[in-house]
């Protein structure tokens, strides 16, 4: 999109969202790039006082709340060439229309990637030490463990079991390298050199459940995903096991995880669950073995900053003509979210 004029640019997302994806000197640097209206925010593409500005708009730069870009998205902004999302995933977002016509999708998805990898490791580290479950303990007797009641815990050669080398997925790979962990891989599309490569041994969903310590979850929700981990599969996991999950609800047959959770014989630290949130009467509120957080891993605060960024970034490369770095293909879709 190389050009000696500005990309006319529009924000399409619910604006709540702008200023904390693009702070005040993000902005300006935007500006530099693009022709924009900072003050317009656009979530319905049939809106009179939007139609000049979409009529024009050479780039649209989108975030969560943005509409479904169809087709009556293509005869509101007939000259649109590049689509920029400030989140994750483009699967729901971009239809078909888009696709064929020939408009690049780019999406923040890796920044994202970073916090969720992050806060997966953390909950790594600290289910190796049993640490919520000494922290119920402590609660109650108010004194501290004996070596029997620690005998068990400890990082040093825990074995972790990763499912799906996804961008969340290769990050904690990376972030897992410097510490003394075994690590298994399940992905179909990665093969045993490739899982190598990545610090990983390659295994089949079935083998990496039987055999791992912790098992985390980073697979896309699509239809092939769609509770691979089941009844069948819990119970492979190992007594005293523990499922993490900052993927996906939907990959976990939640009534079998259920039962599992309940009968005491897993622990769980659980980001997402089916259904978002879980009913108030869900009995993973108050277990003790899990760890129920509210959807919080991925960006959040300072963090969507790092959104931003990489949209300008991807804008900055555009007018330079200069390929996208964070292209998303509508042939990668059916393997990635």
């Amino acid at each position: 999109m190389p050009s000696a004029q500005l990309p006319r640019t529009v924000f399409a997302m619910d604006p709540v969202h702008v200023p904390r994806l693009f702070p005040d000197a993000l902005l300006a640097r935007l500006r530099r790039t693009a022709e924009l209206d900072p003050t317009l925010v656009v979530r319905d593409f049939t809106d009179p006082a939007a139609a000049d500005a979409l009529a024009g708009a050479d780039v649209l730069i989108t975030g969560w709340g943005c509409p479904h870009l169809g087709a009556d998205v293509l005869a509101a902004v007939p000259r649109l060439r590049a689509v920029l999302h400030a989140a994750g995933s483009v699967r729901s977002l971009v239809g078909d229309a888009l696709w064929q016509h020939g408009v690049t999708v780019s999406s923040a998805v890796t920044g994202n990637a970073v916090p969720v990898a992050e806060y997966t490791l953390a909950m790594i580290l600290l289910a190796g030490k049993d640490a919520f479950g000494h922290r119920e303990r402590y609660r109650t007797t108010h004194a501290f463990p004996s070596p029997a009641q620690t005998a068990a815990i400890g990082n040093l050669g825990r074995r972790v079991g990763v499912v799906g080398a996804s961008r969340v997925g290769r990050r904690l790979l990376e972030l897992l390298r410097p510490h003394e962990f075994e690590v298994l891989l399940y992905d179909p599309y990665a093969d045993a050199a490739e899982a190598a490569a990545l610090g990983a041994r390659a295994v089949s969903l079935e083998e990496l459940l039987r055999g791992s310590d912790i098992v985390s979850l980073h697979a896309p929700d699509i239809p092939e995903t769609h509770h691979m981990v089941d009844r069948t599969g819990l119970a492979l996991i190992r007594d005293g096991g523990v499922l993490i999950n900052t993927s996906r609800g939907a990959l976990v047959d939640q009534d079998a995880l259920t039962d599992e959770l309940v009968s005491g014989r897993l622990s769980a630290v659980l980001d997402v669950t089916e259904p978002e949130p879980l009913p108030a009467d869900s009995p993973l509120y108050t277990l003790p073995n899990v760890f129920l957080t509210p959807h919080i891993a991925g960006s959040l605060g300072n963090e969507l900053e790092r959104l931003g960024r990489i949209v300008v970034e991807e804008l900055e490369r555009l007018t330079q003509g200069l390929p996208p770095a964070h292209e998303v293909r509508h042939a990668d879709l059916i393997r990635v979210a």
